[in-house]
């Protein structure tokens, strides 16, 4: 009888510990009334604000588009070098002009535009990365915000912390994230 409890006890008690992540960090979202994002085939997948890593994630959101079979993305490349020829700085604001222009010079209907911001976090002697990101999809023919996404996710896990487990690298706390506000396209 006693060994039955304990044993609920501890299953409990695990799930519980392993449920404990910053994976519940609460990510807020927007699809505007009547936009259907099933109708757009290619988007530009614009330089993301943020600093040293901006870039790297720019990549990472790339490749998370494609396996996931959101859009067609117009080669950054491409973008880059149209950006160049505007003489726009990659991170300045786009005006409705140019949102025209490059949807019509690349052909694409929208615009992915993101922010990143990275911060090593300490808790005890552990310590992890926090990652906090807000893209937005831009169409160029409107100038209006169709979806956007904003979210935070760590490295750090109570449980990872208990069994001595090390905290989520770089890549996983990201690819994670950008996982989940893409996801919220589908809602």
């Amino acid at each position: 009888m006693y060994g039955k409890a304990i044993k609920v006890i501890l299953t409990l008690t695990l799930l519980a510990l392993f449920g404990c992540t910053s994976s519940g960090v609460p990510k807020q979202s927007f699809v505007r009334e009547n936009a259907n994002l099933n109708l757009l085939q290619t988007v530009a997948v614009m330089p993301f604000e943020g600093g040293g890593r901006a870039s790297r994630i720019r990549e990472l959101a790339i490749t998370q588009l494609l396996a996931n079979e959101y859009f067609d993305v117009v080669e950054k490349g491409r973008v880059d070098v149209f950006l160049q020829q505007e003489t726009l700085n990659p991170g300045a604001p786009l005006d409705e002009f140019t949102l025209r222009r490059l949807g019509e010079t690349l052909g694409v209907q929208a615009a992915l535009l993101g922010s990143v911001e990275m911060i090593n976090q300490s808790r005890g002697s552990s310590s992890f990365l926090e990652v906090t990101m807000t893209m937005r999809l831009v169409q160029c023919d409107t100038g209006q915000v169709i979806w956007q996404a904003s979210g935070m996710a760590s490295g750090y896990s109570l449980a990872d912390r208990l069994f001595g487990f090390a905290p989520k690298d770089t890549f996983d706390v990201t690819m994670d994230l950008l996982e989940e506000l893409f996801a919220t396209m589908q809602q």
